[in-house]
Order: structure tokens, then C-alpha cells, then sequence
């Protein structure tokens, strides 16, 4: 039995600005209201990034979850760091990673898988401007040889 996942929200930078090394499911911790709010599509992973803190836990950071109208006094501060589910073995190779310089961790998406809501976290290396330019030239070639193998 496959499991559906159903995507609530990218980070549109990510593939700009990082390549990415290595991707990594991780489960995230959220409240109630967060989760009404996430499934009515109200998150943002424009400026989210992830760290690892000094107690050895990894966390987000700047990942917006609007407040959830319903939800009054339950509700909790939209760009609070939550703490993301990982074990042992791979926070340690994610910290040997972020000792690096150069590489940092990158919140690529927000899904459901099943009934629980995950994140798609990548280890990425900053692209220089020649590279970005190099991947959109790339990008434009493709896109001329898909229409004129069209036409």
C-alpha cells in the first residue's frame, strides 16, 4: 500500500539559490490550530532555513503559519521555531554537514504523508551568480528544444 503525499507548500528559492547535496523526510512538531491553519494552506517556506542548536536538536526557522481565525487563545506565534524530528545518526551527519563551510539546511517543501505532516529538508550549497545564470541558460535551451521538437 503507497502512501499519497500531497504537497501544501515549496520553498521557490531553494532550487535557485542552493544546490542540493541531499534530501532528508523529517517529521515537524506543531500544535492543533497550526495544523487547521497548514491544511487550509496558510504556510509560507519562503525564508525558512533549519540549525541545529547547541542541545543537538534541529529546528526551523522563519517558516510563517498564519494564525488560525478559530482558534483564539490557542493560537501560537507564527514565526516560531519548531522543532523538526530526526534520529541520532542522521542529526550527526547533518551537523558534520553544517560544520562546513559553505552548506547550510534548506526546507524544501511541506506535505501530508498519510495523516502527519512532514517537510522535505535538503542539505544545499549557495550557487555562485555564474551558476545560476549557467542553470537558466540550460533551463531556456530545453525549453527551445522542447518547442521545436513540438512544432
Amino acid at each position: 500500500m503507497k502512501e499519497e503525499k500531497s504537497i501544501l507548500a515549496k520553498n521557490p528559492t531553494a532550487f535557485h539559490n542552493y544546490e542540493i547535496l541531499e534530501k532528508y523526510e523529517v517529521g515537524i512538531v506543531l500544535y492543533g490550530t497550526e495544523i487547521k491553519s497548514i491544511r487550509q494552506g496558510k504556510v509560507n517556506l519562503k525564508d525558512a532555513y533549519a540549525g541545529i542548536d547547541k542541545n543537538g536538536e534541529v529546528y526551523v526557522y522563519n517558516m510563517h503559519i498564519s494564525p488560525y481565525e478559530q482558534g483564539n487563545i490557542y493560537n501560537k506565534d507564527p514565526l516560531r521555531h519548531r522543532k523538526l524530528l530526526l534520529n541520532k545518526r542522521e542529526i550527526l551527519k547533518l551537523h558534520e554537514y553544517t560544520t562546513q563551510k559553505g552548506f547550510t539546511l534548506v526546507p524544501i517543501d511541506l506535505y501530508f504523508k498519510g495523516n502527519k505532516v512532514k517537510m522535505c529538508l535538503g542539505v544545499g550549497r549557495g550557487k555562485k551568480l555564474y551558476d545560476k545564470r549557467e542553470d537558466l541558460k540550460k533551463q531556456e535551451d530545453q525549453r527551445k528544444i522542447e518547442r521545436y521538437m513540438k512544432n
